[in-house]
């Protein structure tokens, strides 16, 4: 009977390595039932922004970043603001958050109407919500089963931020008290929350 003949090392060393592999990319994977409530945003555009379930709905951080009156873009996202709210005081300047939210679940959620915006010295400030008419501002209401905020056929899914505004005033000091951290409160129970730190 012929010697039974080994795989070559190289070969069974390839092997090895293509198994480690393939049970690391599963155990990142991860349970489907896996809720984050932490996380840090990174990249444009929401590429490996965190997840994050506050009750039954799942938020997403889609890009966060300063505000530029006088581009024409930017200008659009502070539409209907009053005089007073469009008024900058001296060290402030405008900050934006772009976000989804999604239902997962089989029944109508209520999307968060507390979302703040902390620095490292505890300063806290809550969105800014103009007075008149803005299509691209995020506002809290219920999410049907399968929804999502914004809609994908609304000015802001189809824009290229594809998320709804959250516009506050940052004082100039906060942005050098960095990181800083969106922090999502569930509406129905204030118990449940989740947080993100934003890049600036």
């Amino acid at each position: 009977m012929a010697p039974r003949r080994l795989p070559h090392p190289r070969r069974a060393l390839a092997l090895l390595g293509a198994s480690v592999a393939l049970a690391l990319t599963l155990a990142a994977c991860g349970s489907s039932s896996d809720k984050d409530t932490t996380g840090t945003y990174a990249g444009e555009g929401g590429v490996s922004a965190p997840y994050l379930t506050v009750g039954s709905l799942v938020y997403q951080v889609q890009i966060s970043r300063a505000l530029n009156p006088y581009d024409d873009e930017d200008a659009l996202y502070l539409s209907g603001l009053t005089p007073a709210q469009a008024k900058l005081s001296p060290g402030e300047e405008w900050f934006a958050v772009f976000i989804q939210v999604t239902n997962e679940s089989s029944h109508p959620q209520p999307s968060a109407s507390e979302i703040t915006i902390s620095d490292t010295q505890g300063n806290v400030y809550v969105p800014i919500v103009p007075a008149g008419s803005n299509p691209y501002v995020y506002a809290a209401k219920e999410v049907e089963p399968g929804g999502r905020i914004p809609g994908l056929d609304s000015p802001a899914g189809s824009s290229s931020t594809q998320g709804a505004l959250l516009l506050y005033k940052l004082k100039d000091y906060s942005l050098q008290n960095r990181p800083l951290n969106l922090k999502i409160v569930d509406p129905a129970d204030p118990k449940l929350q989740a947080t993100a730190e934003l890049d600036v």
